[in-house]
């Protein structure tokens, strides 16, 4: 089965839904630009409630390194995932630092599924839709097709606009490691529908991915 990351977690009530939903893992918004901000402290708490097996993911954007390492040792998070302008470079040695890096990937008219291989030491690519001006949760779609073409350089975990009405046939399409939701599964940023967001989860688990 595919794996899915809710991502935009800002409170315990939705962390433990989506757990009990079957969510594989969490992510944490530690980008002070986001509508869905979380300070540390308050992700800690609901980190410390997650079952074992639930994984918890911090999300930043063109962070300093010594304050991601920091962070990442404080909250306990289990993977980090960039959402800036983050070099090839850069990212190599977050990897080499021990830390489990997703590097997210807007895909627009000038995506090369090609300019993936500079990435070294990555986990996993989060392909995204490149929207002027944002960093992530958009709640818009792109061409799948280009998605799948970017497997052949790693794992891929798709997202933007995936909804409980559209992630089965997404999943169809792309074939990816995992997918990540947030807007779709909201009735307001940070605050997950709790019917949409159970129904997503039922949905991409139901649907064969090799």
């Amino acid at each position: 089965m595919v794996r899915v990351k809710v991502c935009g977690i800002t409170n315990l009530e939705d962390a433990l839904v989506a757990a009990a939903s079957g969510a594989d893992a969490l992510g944490f918004n530690f980008w002070p630009g986001s509508p869905r901000y979380i300070v540390p402290v308050r992700a800690v708490e609901i980190i410390a409630q997650l079952p074992p097996f639930v994984a918890a993911v911090g999300v930043f954007v063109n962070e300093e390194r010594p304050k991601l390492e920091r962070l990442a040792r404080q909250t306990g998070i289990a993977a980090v995932q960039l959402h800036g302008d983050e070099s090839p470079d850069e990212v190599a040695a977050l990897a080499a630092s021990g830390l489990v890096v997703l590097k997210a990937v807007r895909v627009g008219r000038g995506f090369l599924p090609q300019q993936l291989r500079a990435y070294r030491g990555v986990a996993a690519f989060l392909l995204d839709a490149d929207v002027k001006g944002q960093r992530g949760g958009t709640g818009q779609t792109f061409d799948w097709r280009r998605a799948r073409a970017a497997g052949r350089y790693g794992r891929l975990v798709l997202s933007g606009g995936l909804t409980p009405e559209n992630v089965a046939e997404a999943i169809a399409a792309v074939q990816p490691y995992g997918v990540d939701v947030c807007t779709g599964v909201e009735h307001k940023p940070g605050l997950k529908d709790h019917t949409r967001l159970r129904a997503f989860l039922e949905r991409a688990k139901s649907v064969p991915c090799g």
